[in-house]
């Protein structure tokens, strides 16, 4: 690898001079105009798929899914474990799913599910779920800017496509909705996640913000706690939207006054003395928050009345359902990687965090949502001819135990050892069942598979050797995705 001696000069994106020579070790190869890492290995090369996906819409289910009222169901297991629902059959022959998911049943033949994913640590961990990271402990999960945490998958593909000269876009190429992860719930720190870890600020996920209303009511408590308030997740309006900090779709603010901004703003810049340790992340955000402001193209992808009322109301008018939407929406103008987080709201312990109310909460929330959700992105991406190019994943930091409490409403704890996820498009093959657990989806007994594995599966078809090395910030080289092998059997 070559080596710059001296100090770094950080480029006006965020990158240094060493990373763009360092582009000369990891192999360029020309793809549609653009130029990207690509390079595969010996190890991948022979796999298809690479490079299928243009883009992709992350799904992520925060607090984690039960696998048996989703898509490892256990009807003959006894009662302490089955639970309250049934099963439906689903558009794989000989698959079925739980009957409180009937949308989702019938576009699971384009879909491929792994029942069989497995790791040791029973945390919120969406680092551990999402980054190449080793291992996580509960001080890293709370703590964003621990110096141990690996980038996200979203912040790596950023920074692989600006060091493959990758042109840049109208809309941000790595961006989370429907706010800052973590950061609606009362009273708790926030959580690791979705950040860029070593690869510094530069390469954080742009966040958006929301502007609208919840319909439905909602009571919450946590130990003393107890919140009473509308909530988003079960119902907006139709005219809440996401936003960037200011507006995108404000017609108020000129392009002459946002020059006079700039200006006063550099003023004001030129009398600070004092340096951030990760300043360059800041000017980078800010620098492309100008960008955006002046983008048409920006502004006509965050407006959802240039939609349909049927096609809205196909992903649900719920906060997950039309944040999916706008991830569409965004993808289709250029976007690269979308994040959807269904996230706490409110307390901690909410979302899918269902250790009490368990069922109440997958009945009247939770299932309905994911249903109408993820069938909605499914069957829409795959209308407008955009699913084959598109991956989608459907992900969360780990399941449930299978022995329910027997808290008022049943609850489900932390369970690590097997859980569920679901793959689709850009180039993953459509009706795939991999994987298989024991009589109770305690463990795998089929083809366990890391949540490692799915990142370099992910990398893989997005066009960037899984076993591409970063540097951290000790200088030591580290893969993107871990120990991750891509998965050979969900590939089309």
């Amino acid at each position: 690898m070559i080596r710059v001696l001296g100090s770094p000069k950080q480029l006006c994106d965020g990158l240094t001079r060493r990373d763009l020579l360092q582009v000369s070790s990891l192999g360029l190869m020309s793809l549609g105009g653009s130029r990207r890492l690509l390079g595969a290995t010996p190890s991948t090369a022979e796999l298809p798929g690479f490079g299928r996906a243009k883009a992709c819409i992350l799904l992520f289910l925060y607090g984690s899914p039960s696998q048996l009222e989703t898509f490892d169901t256990k009807p003959d297991a006894p009662s302490g474990i089955r639970g309250e629902f049934g099963v439906i059959p689903s558009s794989i022959p000989g698959f079925n799913i739980c009957d409180r998911l009937p949308l989702l049943s019938k576009v699971m033949d384009k879909v491929a599910i792994i029942r069989s994913v497995t790791h040791p640590y029973p945390l919120h961990g969406v680092a551990y779920a999402l980054s190449g990271i080793p291992r996580i402990i509960g001080p890293e999960e709370l703590n964003p800017r621990d110096p141990s945490h690996h980038p996200f998958i979203g912040s790596v593909v950023d920074y692989a496509d600006r060091l493959g000269f990758e042109s840049s876009a109208d809309v941000p190429r790595n961006l989370v909705l429907p706010w800052a992860f973590s950061s609606q719930r009362i009273g708790e720190v926030a959580r690791a996640g979705p950040y860029a870890g070593f690869l510094g600020g530069a390469f954080d996920p742009i966040a958006v913000e929301f502007d609208g209303k919840g319909t439905v009511k909602a009571k919450k408590t946590l130990q003393e706690k107890s919140w009473d308030d509308l909530e988003p997740y079960r119902g907006v309006t139709p005219a809440s939207r996401f936003r960037l900090g200011v507006d995108p779709t404000a017609t108020s603010v000129t392009l002459d006054r946002l020059d006079k901004r700039k200006s006063l703003l550099h003023q004001i810049e030129a009398l600070r003395h004092d340096q951030d340790a990760d300043r360059s992340g800041i000017d980078r955000h800010r620098s492309m928050a100008y960008s955006l402001l002046e983008s048409a193209k920006l502004r006509e992808a965050f407006d959802l009345d240039r939609e349909s009322s049927r096609v809205r109301e196909s992903y649900g008018m719920t906060l997950f359902g039309q944040a999916s939407l706008t991830a569409r929406r965004l993808v289709e103008a250029g976007g690269r990687f979308m994040t959807v987080f269904w996230d706490e709201y409110g307390l901690a312990g909410t979302g899918w965090d269902t250790h009490w109310d368990h069922f109440p909460r997958m009945k009247d929330e939770l299932l309905p949502g994911l249903d109408q959700t993820l069938s909605g992105l499914l069957v829409d991406l795959d209308e407008r001819g955009l699913l084959d190019e598109t991956l989608v994943m459907c992900l969360s930091e780990h399941g449930r135990t299978p022995k329910l409490s027997t808290d008022k409403g049943g609850g489900r704890d932390h369970w690590s050892r097997c859980y569920s996820a679901v793959l689709a498009g850009g180039g993953i093959g459509r009706g795939v069942v991999l994987g298989k657990s024991d009589k109770i989806a305690s463990d795998p007994i089929e083809r366990p598979i890391s949540p490692k594995d799915i990142l370099a599966t992910a990398y893989h078809l997005l066009g960037i050797d899984p076993n591409l090395t970063l540097t951290d910030r000790l200088g030591r080289p580290q893969t993107i995705a871990g120990e991750g092998r891509v998965i050979p059997e969900i590939l089309a």
